[in-house]
């Protein structure tokens, strides 16, 4: 797997650093598989010592924030802790919802099923809240803004398995598996060779984040494009 910086780095200084990062890399090195890429250690051969703010999980795609010095980490740190940093997520989820804006206000625990799965517990969880917005309705599936207001770990994936809105090809809180464009077009068509899925991953996207820079307090929002594959799939639901 290749990474071009050019398509990855969307701010840098002396302080940070912020990315586009591509769906199917991890944040840090994955412990079963210690030789494959992981974010860090392919930015760090252009930009030495970095230190993890946050992470995004390996399926999901989008913009994220790397502190490239202690003071900068230790500020940006406090941001995340009191909240004060926005987060906007993309999630193109299977179901359709009656509603159009939803503030999701159910405590999470995390690793709380054989599965590791963070679920909703209304007696062990930690408060949890997520702001839903329905952006385009194709039916059976339904794009939606997601902005957490908390930082649970899969605070998203686990709201929204929890209004049976699963994300598209979460195998870990829906059903997985790929989407295919037979499966959205309106009419059957004959597939002469096997099918390649538009989508096979967590439809899941971070798209923007602000912040205050930790040194200059200057306010800063990044927004980070769509990947190709939720490109791809979203024309095809709207074709």
């Amino acid at each position: 797997m290749k990474f071009n910086l050019d398509d990855l780095i969307l701010w840098s200084d002396d302080s940070l650093l912020v990315v586009d990062k591509p769906a199917g890399l991890p944040t840090l090195p994955d412990g079963y598989d210690p030789e494959a890429p992981d974010l860090k250690g392919v930015l760090l051969p252009d930009f030495g010592s970095l230190w993890i703010v946050h992470r995004l999980d390996r399926h999901t795609s989008g913009v994220m924030v790397l502190a490239r010095s202690p003071q900068a980490h230790r500020a940006l740190n406090t941001q995340f802790q009191e909240h004060q940093v926005s987060k906007v997520y993309h999630a193109l989820v299977a179901g359709e919802p009656v509603w159009t804006e939803n503030d999701i206000d159910l405590p999470l625990r995390p690793n709380g099923d054989r599965r590791h799965r963070t679920v909703v517990d209304l007696q062990r969880g930690k408060p949890s809240l997520t702001r839903l917005r329905v952006l385009e309705r194709f039916g059976q599936f339904t794009l939606i803004e997601a902005i957490p207001q908390t930082g649970r770990t899969h605070q998203v994936r686990a709201h929204l398995r929890a209004l049976g809105l699963p994300i598209v090809c979460d195998a870990l809180y829906g059903a997985g598996g790929g989407i295919y464009l037979s499966q959205v077009k309106p009419r059957p068509r004959i597939v002469a060779e096997p099918e390649i899925p538009l989508i096979k991953r967590l439809a899941l996207h971070a798209r923007s984040l602000a912040f205050l820079h930790p040194i200059t307090l200057e306010a800063l929002r990044f927004e980070a494009p769509y990947p190709r594959d939720i490109i791809a799939i979203l024309q095809a639901l709207r074709a």
